[in-house]
């Protein structure tokens, strides 16, 4: 499985976000831009929550089958599969979605004189910053999933990661 790269993420963040804010502007130019909801943070948080919650668990039941405690609990390499794939469609939909609302929230930017505007602005702002906490979580999980370098598990059961 391929891992995934920095750089795609970028652009597809930098992408999302001059559509965005070239979209903010046009739709501002029509008539009233639509709001940006206080969900979109709070969702993305969950979801950077889930992700990292994930991650620790097949961390420390790596680190348990790797010292081979008695009646520790090995990860399956589909269970691994399965969570890496959720991670990487985590962070690239965090990465276009993170990228809508910083082109929104820098449009937004000219009109912080106007509270609702204001509120926007800060609502866009805290959906990048959980957007970015998807992706921090999911490379984090990708990394705790990844085979090792050698391809040698080094418990001999084949069962590290996928």
């Amino acid at each position: 499985m391929k891992q995934l790269r920095l750089g795609v993420l970028a652009g597809l963040f930098a992408a999302a976000g001059v559509l965005s804010w070239g979209g903010a502007r046009l739709w501002d130019s029509f008539g009233t831009l639509p709001s940006v909801p206080l969900a979109a943070s709070i969702v993305l948080a969950v979801i950077a929550v889930i992700l990292l919650a994930t991650a620790l668990s097949t961390r420390a039941r790596l680190r348990a089958q790797r010292e081979r405690r008695p009646g520790a609990k090995g990860v399956e390499p589909l269970f691994a599969a399965r969570a890496v794939v959720f991670g990487q469609a985590s962070a690239l939909v965090a990465a276009l979605v993170a990228g809508m609302y910083g082109g929104t929230g820098v449009f937004l930017l000219s009109y912080l004189d106007i509270p609702p505007r204001r509120d926007q602005a800060i609502y866009a702002g805290a959906a990048v910053i959980a957007g970015i906490g998807v992706i921090a979580a999911a490379l984090f999980l990708e990394r705790v999933c990844r085979l090792p370098e050698d391809g040698n598990d080094h418990d001999g059961t084949g069962t590290a990661a996928a």
